[in-house]
């Protein structure tokens, strides 16, 4: 049996694409492959739960563009499905004068989304959260939280209730093209697909090298470490809380989350895992960690952010200097005030000269599309993202599109 559609990775992007497929194409026969025994175990099911706005990512880029849009549609979404969800906002903080200039930057570039914000004085942070020692800060109304796990559990009732299939415990181990679309190797056996969209995360360059595609990048995985509030501790924290970014360092810096079931959670600190599912601080993987550490792209980046990158690692083995990021924001925070929680890797794209990929990479191929850079705000943008592939992606000649949902996001990549 031939599918017209395999999908690889069972994360929000890859069941979102499925979803927008069986919209899109009623009648094709859809294949989605995840390695784990359940959807949603690696960046999905381990993120902060934001529904982001926009504001960070550059004007006219598929993140901003995507993420803007879905800040909309995820909210629908759960809205239509009885999913839990809020639109608490958020605020950016300056705590130290050498920040403002970052700050007001943030403020015009929201205008240039068209994002409503609001500057906020110091007094009037500590209105929105009363713990805060800020400057300055800004409040963006339209930042939200929801449970992506909780979304993909949806996604994947949908794309079953159409017809998809979902095969579980199923490791793509090689994907070869035949003459009607491509062969899959898997550890549940051999699949056939005339499409493929390799949406695998964390594997995704390995996967389009395998397959003949040059993503001229290479993931390297970053683990997100985190910590929690007490349940007593709480009400430190109102809703989102978030520093100035560094416009030296390419991450947004240790900030405070409320998440949708009501903890909060403290962080990330930002270290090179040493395995691509490296979710704990000795997890070791001798080919991940040497493809990190003999990579140009890695050695250039920690090259140019060494003094930050020398802090995050210390963070990382000490929580007093964990706790001391945490009250810059909030003085009030102690060590006594915090546990550890799961840590979250990123894969994130580096460029062999050691740039961050910043935006979304999406690669086309013979009868395959490969999503080579989906990291933050992935899982905002996921039904963006799954619609624009839905509309890119070369169907088989027998499938006829449905009418569009959204001929705004139509050919959006093209």
């Amino acid at each position: 049996m031939r599918h017209d559609f395999a999908i690889i990775g069972g994360g929000i992007v890859g069941l979102a694409t499925a979803h927008a497929l069986g919209e899109r194409y009623p009648d094709a026969l859809i294949l989605l492959l995840e390695k784990e025994e359940a959807l949603a175990q690696h960046q999905t099911g381990r993120n902060s739960g934001v529904i982001h706005s926009g504001i960070y990512y550059a004007p006219g880029s598929l993140k901003a563009r995507l993420c803007q849009a879905g800040n909309v549609s995820m909210a629908e979404f759960c809205e239509e499905h009885g999913l839990p969800y809020e639109r608490c906002g958020k605020v950016i903080v300056a705590t130290r004068p050498e920040e403002l200039p970052g700050l007001e930057r943030l403020r015009l570039r929201a205008g240039e989304h068209g994002l409503p914000v609001r500057a906020l004085a110091a007094e009037e942070v500590r209105e929105i959260e009363p713990h805060v020692a800020a400057l300055a800060g800004l409040h963006v109304p339209s930042t939200g939280i929801a449970d992506y796990t909780q979304v993909c559990l949806t996604l994947a009732r949908l794309v079953q209730e159409r017809g998809g299939e979902i095969r579980l415990g199923t490791r793509v181990e090689s994907f070869q093209p035949d003459a009607r679309g491509y062969r899959l190797e898997t550890s549940a056996g051999p699949f056939a697909a005339h499409y493929v969209i390799n949406c695998a995360g964390l594997y995704s360059d390995r996967l389009a090298r395998q397959a003949g595609s040059d993503p001229g990048s290479q993931i390297v995985p970053f683990r997100g470490e985190y910590y929690e509030l007490r349940p007593e501790r709480r009400s430190l924290v109102r809703n989102l809380i978030y520093p100035v970014p560094n416009p030296d360092f390419p991450f947004l810096g240790v900030h405070f989350t409320r998440m949708i079931d009501g903890s909060v959670h403290a962080g990330p600190n930002a270290v090179l895992a040493f395995a691509r599912e490296g979710y704990h601080k000795w997890d070791v993987n001798l080919r991940d960690l040497g493809e990190a550490l003999t990579y140009s792209g890695f050695l250039n980046l920690a090259r140019r952010n060494l003094g930050e990158g020398a802090r995050e690692m210390w963070r990382s083995l000490s929580k007093a200097a964990f706790v001391r990021s945490l009250q810059t924001l909030i003085p009030e925070v102690t060590a006594e005030d915090v546990l550890p929680s799961a840590a979250g890797v990123r894969a994130q794209a580096l460029t062999p000269d050691g740039r961050l990929v910043d935006d979304f990479l999406l690669i086309d191929a013979p009868a395959a599309l490969h999503v080579c850079n989906a990291p933050s705000p992935a899982a905002t943008s996921s039904l963006e993202i799954g619609r624009t592939i839905a509309a890119r992606v070369q169907a088989p000649a027998h499938l006829t599109p449905a009418p569009s949902r959204d001929p705004a996001t139509q050919g959006v990549l093209a």
